[in-house]
């Protein structure tokens, strides 16, 4: 067993058992920016995309599976990168978050995304890696969130790196997007539990493009394995501090087949650096180690099939059954339930519950959104689906309080315990932010950690957190179009879930609760858009 099983393990139970270091508070006054800083670079503003009206959430969570087939040009890519990383409007609703006291004040502003961030932090760095059958000169270009532009780091094909980095794997294009996650704009604040919060942001991230994508028939399709080593020193980032996540192939409009670019010879590599702004950069022991144990075998893509055995468990048929209601439709289009999305932070009102069919429709997107496609053996038809939904059940029209496991392909729950759940949903939050008993529900994703670790290695860490990321994401943007509140945390006991639930018999780690409901009439807000 490799490192990731332990610190698996770790973040089960650190609830009862803190990680080191136990007693670390983060410097807010040294803290970095919120996205890397290239000083002198030439920047391109991208250009205004529209956004069509029918492309819908109902479409990007259930389309035909082969059908985004439309290509890609520099208008659509700067829409979806705008709607999910750039910034939309500045936050400033009054809310029960703890950073509530310093958002009027300009340098401590928070702005929305469409895509969902642990902490608010968006450590995610987006690269473009753009050849000769692009619209620009090839090169190596930084999306640069603030200012909605790509910042040039490199002039020169070197799309044949990014090509043979990916052993085959999207081998009919020179266009990528690369992902990394610089881990100090996370960890200043999470230490050792920076891993498992950027390892979902990654994720979140991803399905925000295959939700923006497929609603307008574009393909998004991650590769997850790959030689990580060669894009770091092509993209000019120190190992120990930046991990390259992910890479997305860009089918091109306009692209004639022209014959593919062949590796540079050489280390052709980024020479711009990204000016940091704290005056002292922290490491930590666990996050060094993950890096390093998930980076190991990153070239080992599993074969098919290989998840098999880490698929999540079927529903027990013994368990009593609770028929759902069918789920509410969807019509609202990608952008504006992306603009629209937002944390909920203590305005949940039990006083108004949940629909039947609206909790089917959160359950529904959730379950959609566990289908992360490309090279991850989870992609809907063939795919494995790793996760399996829970829900706790407070608030809901038609529906007992209780705890229930839902399954998807009826779509129906099952009740696991019943009774008021509030009590134990508050007793096992960590926070003070949220009132969990006042919300309708709170959906609980699980997966298989430690059979996953087995059945791929270490990297499948990227690939468990991420999958729970894309069902985060999916959550969020089905309740902004339903109307509801919606917020999720990683702040809450583990082992408390696992043992409530009767998990210990089928492996099943709690990773995440998210919490959706009907919020307070008439908040004190004020709307703020800049996109």
């Amino acid at each position: 067993m490799g490192y990731a099983h332990d610190y698996a393990a770790a973040i089960m139970q650190r609830g009862r058992v803190p990680m080191a270091p136990a007693d670390f508070v983060p410097d807010w006054s040294d803290g970095p920016r919120k996205a890397k800083y290239y000083p002198g670079v030439e920047s391109l503003p991208l250009p205004a995309a529209g956004y069509p009206a029918d492309a819908s959430l109902d479409r990007a969570f259930h389309g035909e599976t082969g059908t985004a087939d439309a290509p890609f040009d520099l208008t659509s890519l700067s829409g979806m990168l705008l709607d999910s990383y750039g910034l939309t409007g500045r936050r400033l609703g009054v809310q029960a978050n703890t950073d509530l006291s310093a958002l009027p004040f300009y340098p401590l502003a928070n702005w929305s995304r469409g895509s969902a961030s642990g902490g608010g932090l968006y450590p995610v760095s987006v690269y473009w890696v753009s050849g000769p059958r692009g619209p620009l000169a090839p090169g190596v270009h930084y999306y640069s969130t603030r200012h909605h532009t790509m910042q040039r780091l490199l002039t020169g094909d070197v799309s044949g790196e990014v090509r043979a980095a990916l052993g085959g794997h999207g081998t009919d294009t020179d266009q990528y997007l690369v992902l990394g996650v610089k881990y100090w704009q996370n960890s200043f604040k999470y230490n050792s539990f920076s891993f498992h919060a950027v390892s979902m942001d990654l994720g979140a991230a991803v399905q925000t493009w295959r939700m923006w994508a497929g609603a307008r028939g574009l393909s998004v399709e991650p590769a997850m394995w790959f030689d990580e080593a060669r894009l770091q020193r092509l993209l000019g980032v120190p190992a120990d501090e930046e991990g390259v996540f992910a890479v997305i192939p860009l089918k091109w409009a306009g692209d004639n087949g022209s014959p593919a670019s062949r590796p540079v010879p050489g280390n052709v590599s980024v020479r711009r650096r990204d000016v940091e702004r704290s005056r002292e950069v922290l490491t930590f022991d666990a996050l060094l180690r993950m890096q390093a144990t998930t980076a190991a075998h990153a070239t080992e893509r599993p074969a098919p099939g290989a998840l098999a055995p880490a698929a999540a468990p079927p529903a027990d048929p013994d368990l009593p059954l609770a028929p759902l209601p069918a789920a509410e439709p969807l019509p609202t289009d990608v952008r504006t339930a992306l603009r629209r999305r937002r944390s909920s932070f203590g305005r949940f009102d039990a006083s108004r519950p949940v629909t039947g069919g609206q909790l089917a429709a959160c359950l529904a997107a959730s379950s959609a959104g566990s289908h992360l496609g490309g090279d991850t053996g989870t992609d809907r038809g063939e795919g494995v689906r790793l996760t399996r939904l829970y829900a706790f059940v407070n608030h809901v029209e038609g529906l007992e309080p209780g705890a229930y496991a839902y399954d998807p392909d009826a779509p129906e729950l099952r009740l696991v315990k019943a009774g008021r759940p509030g009590e134990f949903l508050q007793r096992n939050y960590f926070l003070s932010n949220y009132n969990l008993e006042q919300a309708g529900a709170v959906l609980v994703p699980t997966v298989r950690t430690s059979a996953v670790l087995d059945a791929v290695g270490d990297r499948g860490y990227r690939l468990v957190n991420a999958t729970i990321g894309a069902v985060a994401q999916s959550l969020y943007t089905a309740c902004s179009a339903l109307e509801l509140g919606c917020g999720v945390a990683l702040g809450f006991d583990n082992v408390s879930y696992i043992e409530e639930l009767g998990l210990d018999a089928t492996g099943e780690a709690p990773l995440l609760i998210m919490m959706v409901g009907n919020e307070r009439p008439a908040p004190a807000d004020f709307r703020y858009e800049i996109a």
